[in-house]
């Protein structure tokens, strides 16, 4: 049904009582939802009931969509700063008025340094192409997503391993007979589609071994829980494949047929006995052995799953990078129960959205994120954020004088704001775009607010998998307040800057049909279902003649040339954590499944299940410490101090201190999170350039805290 409602109108119109097919945004999972709409407002939410994988369901977030969209603590026209940055002080203005105060300032910095000197980040996910079009169309090579705080060690060392990025693959727990998961709190995660697979697998009679420092709702439905100690879950894998090999439980003809490097990796492990690793991560070496046999037991059908949010240690790449090896080991690749390729509109014989970033000249400049040409071992895709605001501080090896920071809010997101804040003083103009007051945001120059995912549209987008589809997000209903969508908001500054022939649409059906052509689909179609289905049914390749790694042998490569080039071992020794005692701790922190991170801490009713977030302590060290369930304890790290409560529990490491994330917000305008709770980003002091070398990904669980009862 063609919904008649103006992208950039005020109010709510009025149409008769009808349902939208669109996408949650309350995370970065976007959910395929149905909106129901009565007199211009959204009254339900749910799944969308023609997703067979989604149903009807929808997680506490999802369901709290309509909360946000009623919310009046967010920003709700322009705004320019009017005092120093960060002060709260801030003038209204109209979009004419504030796109032009934007457009001035990047025309000066071009005309100076360059289009280069302008960066852009957003959070990733199917709408990209919009935003990194926007970039290039200013003569800048400097995109990045948020991912190096999330993913991107799994996500290179699946690349360097398959030739295949994190989301090329799919976990088929469904139909899987053992689960192995890092960290992977999925039940708390949360991703709808996944949480009913998984739950359907268990119940199919699926066995799940859950390692985590921490006891998470996961834990408690897994069928076994190993509470490593913090930072050493490379140690394990590497018991596990030595203990592998030596007892032969591998799928021969698999490695034999797809696998390049096994002798190497047999040498690499010689000394990696189960005894080795129980001296590290504490599991013992018999429980290590049983964990073997099982696995051998139900064998192909394993799933070791290489990790999602994995920006910990600074061997979170080879964690990822060895349970891929493991996946490989077992034969689990491209069988029902195990790991199978994604496929796309070309396997199914279909051609793909056409791409509104080819139409725009590549630009030939060198990414001040050093990705490329620094770091040749990274992918350029995402890029590596947080050397871009390391290049903001230094101007090495250019100036970055503008930012636009795309509802990617880095001041929560990453390690140590107050150091990152000194990057942000080097621009000329910081913008924010966001539904949400962000940190960020509220540190920015200009304030655009988008509308929220129920007002907009965004362009189409293509998930890959066993049935690839092409998606919708559609409008449901008209904003609320004076806000804009991003296609709008790109396309106006375009203009202004004298590239708007790249976006020469008036309309988002305009963009639609340009991504559209040659597809045989339509926009019609999309929108009697939400989504349209390229394929009929599953896509499997044969497993010992189909398949298509994307490595330069076309095999699974456990010796990589490109880290080889890089001067970066595919098969590092494990480096063993710093020993910790007294009142010296490993901080750890991690979301319940009310929460997404810092996005929705001020949502009207996800606020009211966690208003405060205590420090999580094991008992042995608590009582150490003489410490008491309740007590109010300084945790400090630098000059860096803050206070809060304990909570005394055995869920958690001896070495380790646990806290959920979200917290501590700063904007007074968002009165519901405003002051409450610890934010654990500040207790992160000098780590925003500490990283895993060989992955990217920032090592935020490297951070060592004290903690000393009031």
């Amino acid at each position: 049904m063609t919904t008649a409602i103006a992208p950039n109108v005020a109010g709510v119109a009025t149409a008769p009582p009808h349902s939208v097919f669109s996408m949650c945004g309350m995370c970065a999972t976007r959910c395929p939802i149905r909106v129901d709409v009565k007199d211009g407002r959204a009254i339900w939410l749910q799944g969308n009931p023609n997703d067979k994988a989604m149903g009807e369901a929808l997680c506490a977030r999802g369901a709290a969509g309509l909360a946000l969209e009623g919310d009046d603590e967010r920003p709700q026209q322009p705004m320019i700063r009017s005092g120093p940055r960060g002060s709260g002080q801030w003038r209204r203005a109209s979009w004419d008025e504030a796109l032009d105060y934007i457009a001035a300032s990047l025309k000066d910095i071009i005309a100076r340094q360059g289009g280069r000197a302008i960066a852009l980040t957003d959070r990733g996910g199917p709408f990209t192409d919009l935003s990194k079009s926007f970039i290039r169309a200013l003569g800048s090579p400097n995109y990045c997503d948020h991912d190096s705080s999330c993913g991107r060690n799994a996500h290179h060392a699946s690349k360097t391993l398959l030739g295949l990025g994190r989301t090329d693959v799919v976990l088929d727990y469904k139909n899987a007979r053992h689960i192995v998961l890092y960290g992977r709190n999925l039940l708390e995660a949360l991703q709808v589609k996944e949480v009913r697979n998984f739950m359907a697998g268990m119940k199919n009679g699926a066995r799940c071994t859950y390692i985590d420092p921490r006891v998470t709702v996961t834990a408690n439905k897994a069928t076994r829980h190993w509470q490593i100690r913090p930072n050493t879950d490379y140690a394990l894998n590497l018991a596990i494949i030595h203990e592998v090999l030596k007892t032969g439980v591998y799928d021969k003809e698999f490695v034999a047929r797809w696998v390049e490097g096994i002798d190497a990796l047999r040498a690499s492990v010689k000394d990696c006995t189960p005894e080795w690793q129980a001296q590290f991560t504490g599991i013992a070496a018999d429980e290590l052995r049983t964990f073997v046999a099982e696995i051998a037991a139900d064998a192909p059908r394993v799933i070791f799953h290489p990790g999602w949010m994995v920006a910990r240690h600074k061997q979170s790449f080879y964690v990822a990078r060895s349970a891929h090896i493991l996946n490989a080991l077992m034969g689990s690749f491209e069988v029902e129960g195990g790991v199978l390729l994604a496929k796309g509109p070309g396997d199914a014989g279909r051609k793909g959205l056409k791409k509104l970033i080819d139409r725009v000249p590549k630009v030939d400049e060198k990414r001040a994120d050093g990705v490329g040409w620094k770091y040749k071992h990274w992918d350029a895709g995402g890029g590596i954020v947080h050397r871009l605001y390391a290049a903001m501080a230094t101007a090495d090896p250019y100036p970055i004088e503008a930012y636009f920071a795309y509802r990617h809010d880095p001041l929560t997101a990453l390690s140590d704001p107050e150091a990152l804040k000194k990057s942000f003083d080097k621009l000329k103009l910081l913008v924010a775009i966001d539904v949400n007051y962000s940190e960020t945001a509220w540190y920015a120059d200009v304030i655009l607010p988008e509308t929220t995912y129920l007002e907009r549209a965004n362009i189409l987008s293509v998930s890959n998998g066993l049935k690839p589809a092409i998606n919708m997000r559609d409008q449901a209903i008209a904003p609320r307040f004076d806000s804009r969508p991003e296609w709008w908001i790109f396309r106006e500054l375009a203009r202004r800057m004298g590239v708007g022939e790249y976006f020469d649409f008036e309309t988002i059906e305009d963009i639609w049909e340009y991504q559209l052509e040659g597809t045989g689909v339509t926009v019609a179609q999309l929108r009697e279902k939400g989504f349209v289905a390229l394929a009929d049914k599953p896509i499997i390749a044969d497993r010992m003649n189909g398949l298509k790694f994307k490595t330069p042998s076309g095999k699974i490569e456990i010796v990589s040339a490109a880290l080889t080039e890089a001067g970066i071992p595919s098969l590092a020794p494990f480096v063993p954590p710093e020993p910790l005692a007294g009142d010296r701790f490993r901080l750890l922190f991690g979301r319940p499944g009310t929460l997404t991170h810092g996005q929705s801490s001020n949502n009207p009713l996800l606020a009211e299940f966690f208003p405060d977030n205590p420090l999580m302590m094991h008992p042995q060290r608590a009582t150490a410490l003489g410490i008491a369930d309740g007590d109010k304890v300084e945790v400090s790290k630098g000059d860096y101090a803050a206070q809060m409560r304990v909570e005394v529990s055995d869920w958690i490491h001896p070495d380790a201190v646990f806290m959920l994330h979200g917290f501590g917000r700063t904007v007074p305008r968002q009165s519901r999170a405003y002051g409450k709770g610890v934010a654990d980003q500040r207790l992160q002091v000098g780590m925003l350039n500490e990283f895993d070398p060989a992955g990217g990904g920032s090592a935020m669980t490297e951070t060592i805290v004290q903690v000393r009862k009031l």
